[in-house]
């Protein structure tokens, strides 16, 4: 079972050993993996290949040196204390040849002449194929190319080897990735993926319409959907392609838009008068949908989240197709056998008398063997049923199959039911409808809305769908209206705004353009804020602590309902790209929420202590006086924010000094805030130089504590400030940067070690406290991962930080720029 920890391990130590280079290092893995499973519980219980193909590749050295019942009884403790001694060569060979095995069976062939040949032999010959190049989504221009190649001589071989005569439907045709085909195969990128990847594409249609074979595109992940009907209807109505019948494309059944996309693609065949092949498919990528809709906060999944309903959202889709056959050319990928009687009984309803030229079945090399042979041929149902074939080497499986795994290995699929014996037949193949129907709740009872990810205590923060043209277009809208203004920020006292020391705001990226301007707060106006934050302490400090909490929570619903206006500051004055803008409101958000639900857990209410008879204790928590916040300009709003939040949360007043390069956006912050109740008097705005504001209020002795994020000498400074004092003994909650590391050896799949590397390196122009410094590499792996890095950086686009285009924006003003000038000549004369 791919759920349970067993499986994990397999699969994870399967996909490693693919690409360990040495036998030392895949040793020590082994031995460091192999104990972490209780083999012996999976070990016979199962007819199926899913489970017992992997266990007994395991269990293949405990046969070979014949165990004893200790061993048999400890199957782990045994295999660690054997790969400990000698045995690690044995279990590498053997899970070798697993993979070898494995990979027979679920790749037609390592290159394409191979699986031709194959696909005409045996029991192949009676199906028709579809070749699909094994491989990831290309990371550069040159893995792009090569793909492009790959996929340009398979459908050259292909058509090589097609018979006089063979029509299109009949003929084999070839399925290609857009992913593969161009590395920013993404909506931020959508201009560049139009010019770029559409004469692609448009060039291995042109030659597979040359040699009479059709040619499907896959489907991939949702947030990929819109710019790939983009780009295929951009293919489809070109004039070079007018009479073929063979440029088609995979639809997902699982995504609450199928049907929505087959209304499309009817509209677009009928408008250019040529059929289009349809593969249906319920879906690969369900987990990492939920995963992500949860994540980036979006409003609901672009899936459904029970299987029944993707079942039925399955044959309503395959309804619509059949009944557009005009236009439409259904074809349907499924390995359930209720799924594949729907479809033909569905296929005949109206009185179709050959069904055999109208649509086709579809399957997994590898899979639906025995399915299928009750479909395919005259004596049969006279259905015709093609086969997606793997083409490519062992080291390019384990993805793909990792994905098959997942869709057939799950508790719920058909193809893992129908070989467990104790299953009922009628609930295995009971109609979807009805069941349906007879869900309580049709939305998945344990799966919330993103909304909801946290439960009851709070709510996850609202994001942005960066794939979703119509939301872009309103969030768009709402920032450059923001945008169309300057803005104005200074000291904020008691509630009441004073004047100061006025500064100019220039946006990072072009240093000519006014943001807004802020006015500095004195030394005297730090006074007179700690004078009236003393005094409003006691009673901020005696409020409920959920009337606090009520006042975060609402500050929070009114960042959401101002998103606009706050991204614009931030992409304004802090130089942040879109997306990171996004990702800092959010962060802000999460933090009010977060800290509003510790107010009313932690401090509501008095916790009982036991004492002796007689005596009552309780404990309470409290806060402690006057906090000076003093924030970043890397996270102007987030860390701002969260480090107020905390503060009057526990009952404290606050002095808030934002960075003097970001004070805009916090200057709004602080308005929100008040807007939403926290009082005047608790909480002060103090823009200005760290050297006036830091040193009037740190040292002191009526404030509190300080919670600072920054530089390590700062931090220091501070610390020595706060012990020097006269007085009650001060807290110091002090962030401070660091040098981050991040060591890759071979086990490592090198696509997402790049990915990775590159997000924490460059994401907010590398100004992160968190930034990736340093990448260490094994010697072995060095040369592929510095080639795909580079060639990977090579696509950044660096540029204007207000274009959601843009992955690299400015750094935050002409004094970082200087600091990072003179450390690269201190590294290139190191080098």
């Amino acid at each position: 079972d791919l759920s349970s920890q067993e499986g994990v391990v397999l699969m994870c130590l399967a996909e490693a050993l693919l690409r360990i280079p040495d036998a030392e290092t895949a040793d020590r893995l082994i031995a460091d993996k192999i104990s972490a499973g209780n083999w012996k519980d999976h070990l016979g219980t199962s007819d199926s290949v899913f489970v017992n193909a992997s266990t007994w590749g395991l269990m293949l050295t405990g046969h070979i040196i014949k165990p004893d019942h200790e061993a048999m009884e400890n199957p782990a403790g045994y295999l660690a204390r054997i790969a400990g001694r000698l045995g690690e060569p044995v279990v590498r060979t053997a899970m070798r040849q697993a993979m070898r095995i494995m990979g027979h069976q679920f790749v037609m062939g390592r290159h394409i002449r191979a699986a031709l040949k194959r696909s005409v032999t045996g029991e192949n010959k009676v199906y028709r194929h579809s070749f699909d190049m094994l491989g990831e989504a290309a990371l550069t221009e040159d893995d792009a190319l090569r793909y492009l190649e790959a996929y340009s001589q398979g459908i050259k071989e292909i058509g090589e080897s097609l018979a006089n005569g063979a029509g299109i439907n009949e003929a084999p045709s070839i399925s290609v990735k857009l992913s593969a085909l161009f590395p920013r195969y993404e909506y931020s990128q959508r201009t560049r993926a139009l010019d770029e990847l559409t004469p692609r594409l448009l060039a291995l249609a042109e030659q597979a319409k040359a040699a009479q074979i059709a040619l499907t595109i896959d489907a991939e992940e949702a947030d990929r959907l819109e710019i790939s009907m983009e780009v295929f209807a951009a293919v489809y109505r070109s004039p070079t392609l007018a009479g073929w019948e063979g440029l088609g494309l995979a639809l997902q059944s699982y995504q609450k838009r199928a049907r929505k996309q087959i209304e499309w693609l009817i509209g677009l065949a009928r408008d250019c008068g040529r059929k289009i092949p349809v593969r249906l498919v319920k879906g690969a990528y369900w987990d990492t949908e939920i995963k992500l809709a949860q994540e980036n906060g979006l409003a609901g999944y672009p899936v459904y989240t029970r299987k029944p309903s993707t079942d039925v959202s399955y044959l309503a889709c395959a309804r619509d197709l059949l009944a557009a056959r005009d236009v439409i050319y259904p074809q349907f990928a499924t390995h359930n056998a209720h799924t594949v009687a729907s479809v033909i009984l569905m296929a005949t309803e109206d009185g179709a008398a050959n069904t055999s030229d109208s649509f086709e079945f579809q399957r997994l090399h590898g899979m639906g063997e025995e399915l299928y042979d009750e479909v395919v041929g005259k004596d049969k149902l006279n259905v015709p049923c093609r086969v997606y074939a793997p083409v490519g080497k062992h080291e390019d499986l384990l993805p793909y199959l990792v994905r098959r795994l997942l869709e057939n290995g799950a508790n719920s699929s058909f193809v893992n039911r129908i070989v467990d014996e104790k299953e009922p037949i009628a609930e295995i193949v009971a109609d979807p409808v009805r069941e349906v129907e007879q869900l309580e709740s049709i939305p998945h009872s344990r799966i919330h809305l993103p909304a909801g990810l946290y439960g009851a205590e709070r709510k996850n923060s609202k994001g942005v769908n960066f794939a979703d043209h119509a939301q872009l277009e309103t969030l768009a809208a709402e920032m450059s209206a923001a945008a169309g203004h300057e803005w104005q920020a200074g000291p904020v006292v008691g509630g009441t705004r004073l004047t100061g020391e006025k500064q100019e705001v220039f946006f990072p990226a072009d240093s000519k353009l006014r943001v807004g301007q802020v006015e500095y707060a004195s030394a005297d106006q730090v006074v007179q804020a700690l004078d009236t934050a003393c005094q409003a302490y006691p009673g901020w400090d005696r409020t409920p602590a959920g009337e606090r909490a009520d006042c975060l929570s609402r500050a929070a619903d009114l960042f959401e309902a101002n998103a606009g206006e706050i991204l614009a500051i931030c992409v304004r004055e802090a130089g942040k790209s879109v997306p990171d803008s996004v990702a800092e409101l959010r962060e802000a958000v999460d933090f009010l929420r977060y800290y509003a639900a510790c107010a009313r857990s932690d401090f509501s209410q008095a916790t009982p202590l036991p004492g002796p008879t007689g005596e009552s204790n309780h404990l309470q928590l409290h806060g402690r006086g006057v906090f000076v916040c003093i924030s970043p300009w890397n996270f102007p709003l987030a860390i701002f924010t969260g480090q107020v939040a905390a503060a009057l949360a526990a009952g404290n007043t606050v002095l808030a000094k934002p960075a003097a390069q970001t004070s805009l956006v916090a200057a709004r912050a602080v308005s929100l805030m008040h807007e939403a109740g926290v009082p005047g008097d608790v909480l002060h705005f103090l823009p200005g130089h760290g050297a006036v504001i830091g040193a009037a209020a740190v040292s002191d002795p009526r404030v509190a504590g300080v919670a600072f994020t920054g530089s390590m000498a700062t931090a220091q400074r501070i610390n020595r400030s706060l012990a020097d004092r006269d007085g009650p003994i001060a807290v110091l909650i002090a962030e401070t940067g660091g040098q981050n590391t991040m060591i890759v050896d071979s086990s490592a799949l090198p696509e997402q070690v790049v990915k990775d590397v590159a997000r924490s390196a460059f994401n907010s122009a590398g100004q992160r406290c968190s930034a990736l410094r340093v990448l260490c590499l094994q010697e072995e792996i060095a040369p592929r991962v510095i080639e795909l890095l580079a060639g990977y950086m090579k696509e950044l686009t660096i540029g204007n930080p207000a274009f959601l285009s843009t992955d690299i924006g400015p750094v935050i003003d002409s004094g970082a720029q200087e600091m990072l000038n003179d450390h690269i000549k201190k590294i290139s004369a190191i080098g």
